[in-house]
């Protein structure tokens, strides 16, 4: 047990000191010769794959914009841009310990999560709502009562559901896939009866699924959090970088057009609009460039 204990120690105390040994990113990366970009495989429209190793998305243009202020910044236009798959439960350990140097998906931008890592101007707003399929008669959360219900692990959405349940006394059976994909899978084959996800993400699911006509999201929203791209803790000079990319994106236009592109336009692999036109705190966040965290 000792021995369990010391080699636990010892490598918290690795992960501390490569954390610290990484705050200065732009350093890290210029004398590396390449920044790790990191990408979810099913977070539609903000990142997701459409091919072998291929990821797209809204959050994938941002951060490759990011990438070219790096490059700029550096003086170093032929910067390698490395991208690496990361799920809810090991993105954040794998941004302390150095691994990614970005990672802009589908991150809630949290005061629990700052107390580790740090996030750049908010960039989407969303809140926790329920898939199912059309038949199931699903129509909110009380639907639930006793019935099993998924979600992901390592996400917000499990905390507040799980809160909803105790909360309301529903006896809800929440069942955990290790990431949207297969949270989706449960529904879909009739192991849950509804994924329990921020809004985005299970219109996306939906978008892009085999037979949209059947499903739909329903129940109110539990609570409005933010998403923002997550960068190393204590970092500033990497946070002005990132921020500065942002807000330029949001100053200039750009950013509306690439919201108007993922959320309005057509997205592949199935070539269906999502149809979601910007919220009002998203709007507003536009001018404000805010990185306030949910609660």
């Amino acid at each position: 047990m000792k021995k369990i204990l010391m080699s636990a120690i010892v490598a918290g105390s690795a992960l501390a000191s490569l954390s610290v040994a990484h705050a200065d990113t732009l350093g890290k990366i210029a004398d590396s010769g390449q920044i790790t970009l990191a990408y979810r495989e099913s977070s539609v429209p903000f990142s997701y794959l459409v091919g072998p190793n291929e990821p797209v998305g809204f959050s994938v243009e941002i951060a490759k914009a990011v990438a070219e202020e790096v490059k700029k910044q550096l003086g170093k236009p032929d910067l390698k841009v490395n991208w690496q798959s990361v799920t809810s439960q090991n993105r954040i350990p794998l941004l302390a310990n150095g691994t990614i140097d970005l990672e802009c998906g589908s991150t809630t931008n949290n005061s629990t999560r700052a107390q580790d890592v740090a996030f750049a101007t908010n960039h989407f707003y969303t809140g926790t709502r329920l898939l199912t399929k059309k038949s199931s008669g699903i129509q909110n959360y009380e639907d639930l009562k006793g019935k099993n219900i998924a979600t992901t692990t390592g996400t917000t959405n499990f905390q507040v559901l799980r809160r909803y349940d105790r909360e309301h006394n529903l006896g809800m059976n929440i069942l955990s896939g290790k990431d949207h994909a297969d949270s989706f899978l449960l529904v879909e084959t009739g192991r849950a009866l509804a994924f329990g996800m921020d809004d985005i993400l299970l219109f996306g699911l939906i978008a892009n699924s085999k037979d949209p006509s059947a499903y739909e999201v329903v129940g109110e929203a539990l609570q409005v959090e933010p998403y923002a791209c997550m960068l190393r803790k204590d970092d500033p000079k990497f946070k002005e970088l990132v921020d500065g990319v942002i807000n330029g994106m949001m100053d200039s236009g750009q950013f509306a057009t690439l919201y108007d592109t993922w959320f309005m336009q057509p997205i592949p692999p199935s070539n269906v609009p999502l149809g979601l036109p910007m919220s009002e705190e998203l709007k507003k966040n536009i001018t404000e460039h805010s990185d306030k965290p949910a609660t």
